[in-house]
């Protein structure tokens, strides 16, 4: 009798275990409905930040960094500044002026100016050295942003907001290398409130960000581009680097596209030994909000300012449309905002605290 007793509870017990052992890998292998899949939390993953990005100006060509700021608006000076048209006061991108990524960014020693190089017009393209020089303060001051630029509206997008105007003498070179009256503005005070998927009512807070097309920080895998790399290998076409995607943090790690489930995500250093910022622990927590719908900016070559005619766009549209929000565009790199702000530096680890199956594009209401 106690035999069978004893039996009995352990075959209870097996049937209590089994689905413990069994869901996550039927979730994880299986085409589950999506309701079911969401009843059980997938096993967080980390990747190793290799990359840190800032374009200060918008299309025009970034820097890299081995350390700087995460603010609540993106990477310290990440689009902070950009170029629009002087006769109607609306942003230029790379998608109308290519050659606009021929205009470098660089800071200088002590990281107080930002060195803006911009091609003379009668430039030869063997001779990367004749180019015009400006310097401007990286972190303008209200005092300097007074004494030298002027508060103008601007639009971005279907966003009207305004930004610090500066002075022909640094406006003349830009117009002349781009062949059009532009004008360079640093954002200014008025906030430009995240719309689309970083709205509040979605986001359940109010986020600003500067000139960003949409949200503040793109993160983008090198894992993903590699497998980018083997499809347009295999048809002729060479490597790309992922300057061409512009993203602000690249990772390393996983599998190629795990990203499109990133909800939230968390990065960390311990202040010693790998991904070390000299600066103690550190933690920061964003919201991955949407994947990136892409243009042919990435066609683009960031260096010569010549695009390719099909790719990686072609290759891209055959097997990257994945968001039922915007079925005809291709997807490549994840947008977030940031919850907190403080140090991140290469080296450091991305983990993912939460998944999710549901996110879908939402342009903007």
């Amino acid at each position: 009798m106690e035999s069978h007793t004893a039996s009995a509870s352990a075959i209870i017990l097996i049937l209590l275990l089994l689905p413990i052992i069994l869901i996550p890998y039927f979730n994880h292998n299986l085409k589950l409905p999506k309701s079911l899949k969401l009843l059980w939390p997938r096993k967080s993953s980390s990747s190793e930040i290799i990359s840190l990005r800032m374009y200060p100006i918008k299309s025009c060509r970034g820097l890299e960094v081995t350390q700087t700021i995460l603010k609540g608006h993106g990477l310290d000076l990440d689009r902070r500044w950009m170029l629009i048209d002087a006769s109607t006061n609306t942003f230029l991108t790379i998608r109308q002026i290519p050659n606009m990524t021929r205009i470098t960014t660089a800071l200088s020693p002590d990281g107080d100016e930002l060195i803006v190089n911009i091609p003379k017009p009668s430039e030869n393209p063997e001779n990367k050295n004749d180019f015009n020089t400006i310097r401007i303060p990286s972190h303008p001051s209200q005092t300097w942003l007074a004494e030298n630029t002027s508060i103008s509206a601007v639009r971005i997008w279907d966003t009207d907001t305004d930004g610090y105007m500066y002075s022909e003498s640094i406006n003349a070179p830009f117009s002349a290398f781009l062949g059009l009256n532009v004008a360079l503005v640093y954002k200014g005070p008025t906030p430009r409130v995240l719309k689309g998927n970083g709205d509040p009512r979605l986001l359940g807070r109010v986020q600003t960000t500067g000139f960003p097309d949409v949200h503040p920080v793109l993160i983008a895998s090198e894992t993903s581009l590699s497998e980018l790399n083997g499809r347009l290998g295999r048809v002729g076409v060479d490597p790309i680097t992922v300057e061409r995607f512009r993203p602000n943090i690249v990772v390393q790690g996983g599998k190629a596209w795990s990203e499109d489930s990133w909800k939230v995500v968390r990065i960390t250093a311990n202040g010693s030994g790998s991904g070390s910022t000299g600066v103690g622990s550190v933690k920061l927590d964003l919201d991955v909000v949407a994947r990136c719908a892409r243009c042919q900016v990435p066609n683009v070559d960031p260096g010569s300012a010549v695009k390719h005619k099909r790719q990686p766009w072609d290759m891209l549209v055959s097997y990257r449309r994945v968001d039922e929000g915007i079925r005809f565009k291709p997807c490549f790199g994840m947008l977030s905002a940031p919850r907190d702000e403080g140090v991140i530096g290469v080296g450091m680890r991305l983990e993912v605290l939460e998944e999710t199956n549901e996110h879908r594009y939402v342009t903007g209401f």
